[in-house]
């Protein structure tokens, strides 16, 4: 008998949240196993932004990500009670220049056009919401049904709510070495023990690669270095989650992606080509920011430039950031695959191998309903069609 059904290796949003929606839904036996302690990776290090413009008329995979995961971030503050800080407070983007709000009002009628709520709006409405924010700007836009919550305590709400019916975690605990023995069982080798299983999920974000090698899986998923920084705590000065609009119209206008490098990167060959914005102020007073996605491999350190760079750009749309002290910066790697795209699903050259990851930046705001897809195509053996997108088997590696 096999220790246990299901593992997951990887205590990020996606692995819990894939733990909770299989423990909620069956009576397997399932264990959570991640090297450092829940939420200690990206998905404990962002800002904490839920974005989603709504399901719309026709929903793909990220409408049903974001507005799902939005969802469910919901019904954990209200429904179960779990204060993650969790707000629908909207969001904000600036419009710095006059081709920027051409490109943003094309953007805007487009999802309005296919039911998404997002519009357009002036200074001066943008002030009624942000009073702070600058007037100097070409206008803004405004998403209504964004929101934010805390990274860690969400995350750490979905392990204890997977834990409370049945879930076992097992955190501090690195995993060697992974292999799959004659009759199918994965084996996992750890620093402290071995575990045997059935099934086998693997949610490890920008590890995910360099993991599965014992496996002789190349998995594309590349770990995109990110930076984040953070003012003491301060009375309430922002109020909705800030990004700005510059990052998107650069990308569109000029893809990043090519062979080595997946899309949306703030650098390539060692030099900036855009300057990415997002942030919020936390419930505790702290103002957060970041934005930069440096494809540098595992590079731990904090490149100081970068954050006073974003600092800078945050001044631009709040002046009175130029009077506060960064406290704290530090940075974390995402889980970008190099096409973009998440890899969620049954990878085919194994059976009963599954994975959650290279949800990118956004791993935070889409990983609850990433995990809750990967939890019921491990119950079902099926991959539904609004996952055909991000099917492990469009890599011919892992066939």
């Amino acid at each position: 008998m096999k220790d246990f059904d299901v593992i997951i290796i990887g205590a990020g949003i996606a692995g819990n949240s894939a733990a909770f929606h299989l423990s909620e839904k069956s009576d397997l036996r399932i264990m959570i196993i991640d090297k450092n302690d829940i939420s200690s990776g990206a998905s404990g290090l962002n800002a904490g932004h839920i974005s989603t413009t709504g399901l719309g008329n026709d929903p793909n995979l990220q409408s049903y990500l974001t507005h799902g995961s939005l969802e469910i971030f919901k019904s954990f503050q209200i429904d179960r009670g779990y204060d993650i800080e969790f707000r629908q407070s909207g969001s904000i983007a600036a419009i710095q220049t006059e081709e920027q709000y051409d490109y943003a009002l094309k953007n805007v009628l487009e999802l309005r056009s296919n039911g998404k709520y997002a519009e357009i709006i002036s200074t001066k409405e943008a002030k009624s919401i942000e009073p702070e924010i600058s007037d100097n700007m070409h206008g803004y836009i405004y998403y209504p049904l964004r929101g934010q919550a805390d990274p860690i305590k969400a995350t750490t709400a979905f392990a204890l709510e997977a834990q409370n019916l049945g879930t076992h975690i097992k955190v501090n605990e690195a995993v060697n070495k992974v292999y799959s023995e004659s009759d199918g069982t994965f084996v996992i080798k750890t620093n402290k023990n071995q575990y045997t299983c059935n099934k086998l999920v693997i949610a490890t974000g920008a590890w995910t690669n360099s993991l599965l090698k014992s496996l002789d899986l190349d998995i594309p998923i590349i770990p995109v270095r990110g930076q984040m920084w953070s003012s003491k705590s301060l009375p309430p000065n922002i109020f909705t989650a800030i990004s700005a609009m510059q990052s998107q119209y650069d990308w569109n206008t000029d893809s990043t992606t090519d062979k080595n490098n997946p899309p949306e990167l703030t650098h390539k060959d060692g030099k900036r080509i855009t300057r990415h914005l997002y942030g919020r102020q936390r419930k505790n007073g702290e103002i957060i920011f970041g934005g930069d996605r440096e494809n540098i491999g595992f590079t731990e350190k904090v490149d100081f430039s970068g954050v006073e760079s974003n600092k800078n750009h945050v001044t631009e749309l709040f002046p009175f950031i130029s009077q506060i002290e960064i406290e704290k910066a530090w940075f974390g790697f995402m889980p970008f695959s190099i096409d973009g795209k998440p890899l969620i699903g049954k990878i085919p050259a194994y059976n009963n191998l599954f994975i959650v990851s290279g949800l990118a930046s956004s791993g935070f705001g889409r990983g609850p309903m990433a995990g809750k897809y990967a939890a019921e195509v491990v119950l079902s053996d099926h991959m539904p069609s609004i996952l055909s997108e991000a099917d492990p088997s469009r890599f011919d590696q892992l066939n």
